[in-house]
C-alpha cells in the first residue's frame, strides 16, 4: 500500500484539515481538494487507494462526484462521508458504487478501517489485472494450432480425440502440449485449463 493515497474532498477547511492529520499520523498519504470539481480537473487515472468525500458540498455533491469518476472510467473505491445521511441517500450511493457510508461525527478506528479496507480492494483490483495481462501475453505468444490444444485440453478431451478432432496423431498433440504449457509457464493441464477459462470467460 506503500502508493496508495487517500483523496480527501471537502469544503469545510477544518475538517479535511483534521481528516488529513489522523491519516498522516497514521501513515497514510492524502491528496485534498476543496470541492469535487477541483478534484476531476486533475484526476489522474493512475492514481491507487481510494476517494473520501463529503456527501453535500457547494456545487457537486459526492454521489455526482462519484458518478463523474465513474463516466470516466475511475474505479478507485469512493467513501462518502456526511452529517446528512438518510436512509434514502445512503442506498443513492451505494447504488452508484460507494464502497462505504459514513455518517458524522465517526469514529477514527472505524473510519481508517474502511479506508483501509477500500485500499485494499483497490490493491487487489490492480493485482488482479496485472496478474490478467501477464496471462494474457503468454496466451497471445501461442500459435493458432497451440491455441485449437489449449481450448481442446480445457474441453477435457484426451490427447487421443484432440488429435482425431484436428486430424493428427496422439504423438503429435503431446508434442504441441508441452509447447503450450512451457509457454504459459504451467506446471499441470489444471493450470492450462485455469488460464484457459480465465481469457475466455473474462
Amino acid at each position: 500500500m506503500r502508493d496508495a493515497t487517500v483523496v480527501l474532498v471537502g469544503d469545510d477547511p477544518s475538517v479535511r484539515d483534521s481528516l488529513s492529520l489522523l491519516l498522516s499520523l497514521k501513515g497514510l498519504h492524502t491528496r485534498i481538494y476543496a470541492s469535487a470539481e477541483r478534484l476531476l480537473e486533475t484526476y489522474d487515472p493512475g492514481w491507487r487507494g481510494c476517494v473520501l468525500t463529503d456527501l453535500k458540498m457547494p456545487g457537486m455533491s459526492g454521489i455526482e462526484l462519484q458518478q463523474a469518476l465513474a463516466a470516466r472510467g475511475a474505479r478507485l473505491p469512493v467513501v462518502v462521508l456526511t452529517a446528512h445521511g438518510d436512509v434514502a441517500t445512503t442506498r443513492l450511493a451505494l447504488k452508484a458504487g460507494a464502497f462505504d457510508f459514513l455518517e458524522k461525527p465517526v469514529d477514527d478506528a472505524v473510519l481508517l478501517d474502511v479506508l483501509l479496507n477500500a485500499i485494499e480492494r483497490d490493491r487487489a483490483r490492480h493485482a488482479a489485472e496485472a496478474e490478467r495481462s501477464v496471462v494474457e501475453d503468454r496466451v497471445a505468444r501461442l500459435t493458432p494450432r497451440e491455441r485449437e490444444v489449449l481450448l481442446l485440453i480445457s474441453r477435457g478431451l484426451q490427447n487421443r480425440e484432440i488429435g482425431a478432432e484436428l486430424g493428427i496423431s496422439p504423438r503429435t498433440v503431446e508434442v504441441y502440449k508441452a509447447r503450450m504449457m512451457e509457454k504459459l509457464q504451467c506446471r499441470s493441464v489444471a493450470d492450462a485449463v485455469r488460464i484457459s477459462l480465465e481469457v475466455t470467460q473474462g
